[in-house]
């Protein structure tokens, strides 16, 4: 909804939301082909704005533009994937350590009702998958450092389509009160060394898992 305050996102702006969610919820498949007309049409505008937004989805590596036949989602192979952990298990850990001497009792309760959220919606793999990545992102915005807040979220955005196939296959109940609330007691002893541990150790846990899926 737009309010008095705030500013109409533009025609690329709206394309770009369009197809980034349906890449992340896995309307938009690895593999399928967006034609930029089609895209136009359903949006009720020109083809100018679907063509940069896939530029833009293109840098981020999430599309492959093909000359004159639109675009081709991209997705991840099994290496990408298992690189895309990594990377996050080492940003997510020093993004926590970063934050903990910026946390107060305000953020802790925060971060107890997102996991609230977690639990509230363990049946619903759409929701929970959302109110995970929330999670993540909230705590990670703590350490209130831009450009690592951004790597983290473009690194989010990337697999997240991998872990609903993932959830989808391996349908079980989400382990939100024990590893996200071992994080949340971590940050409460202000131990960066023990914040780095389970941040790491929990983003890697469903690597091993993810990985199988991928190589059949």
């Amino acid at each position: 909804m737009v309010t008095p305050f705030s500013t109409p996102a533009t025609a690329e702006e709206e394309a770009y939301r369009f197809l980034l969610d349906g890449i992340r919820l896995g309307q938009f498949k690895a593999g399928d082909r967006l034609v930029p007309d089609e895209i136009a049409s359903q949006l009720g505008m020109s083809r100018m704005p679907v063509r940069e937004a896939f530029r833009r989805l293109a840098t981020q590596e999430l599309l492959t533009i093909r000359p004159n036949r639109g675009a081709v989602v991209r997705g991840l192979s099994h290496d990408e994937a298992i690189e895309v952990f990594e990377m996050r298990s080492v940003l997510e850990a020093q993004a926590a350590t970063v934050a903990i001497n910026r946390i107060g009792p305000s953020d802790i309760d925060d971060l107890e009702r997102r996991l609230d959220a977690m639990d509230r919606c363990a049946e619903d793999l759409s929701a929970w998958i959302t109110e995970h990545r929330d999670f993540h992102l909230y705590l990670c915005g703590l350490s209130a450092r831009p450009r690592l807040i951004a790597q983290i979220s473009a690194l989010h955005i990337c697999i997240e389509p991998h872990m609903r196939l993932w959830l989808q296959s391996t349908y079980k109940p989400r382990p939100s009160r024990d590893e996200h609330g071992f994080i949340i007691e971590a940050l409460r002893r202000k131990s960066p060394e023990l914040i780095e541990s389970v941040v790491r150790e929990h983003v890697c846990s469903t690597l091993e898992t993810l990985a199988k899926l991928m190589r059949t």
